[in-house]
């Protein structure tokens, strides 16, 4: 499960020839958000108000590149590195 970004105590995963929707995890403390790419809703799981907008706000920022990086890990191959949140 590649990390492929981290930001104010937030870390963003994908698993490798994940089933769709098109996706991402989304960790906090003992918290976990799976968050669908296209809608930027939470498909499974939770997290503090406050985490949750931060990690909407980066994945708005940042969609095209996880589109590419859900392309990646489908094809099994090690996704990019995506800029924190500043």
């Amino acid at each position: 499960m590649p990390t492929i970004s981290s930001f104010f105590g937030i870390v963003v995963t994908m698993y490798w020839r994940e089933h769709e929707p098109a996706h991402f995890h989304a960790r906090y403390g003992e918290f976990e958000a799976v968050v669908g790419i296209e809608t930027l809703g939470v498909l499974r799981g939770s997290m503090p108000r406050r985490a949750l907008a931060l990690v909407l706000e980066w994945a708005a920022e940042h969609r095209d590149e996880l589109i590419e990086d859900w392309r990646l890990c489908r094809a099994n191959e090690m996704p990019k590195p995506i800029q924190p949140l500043e």
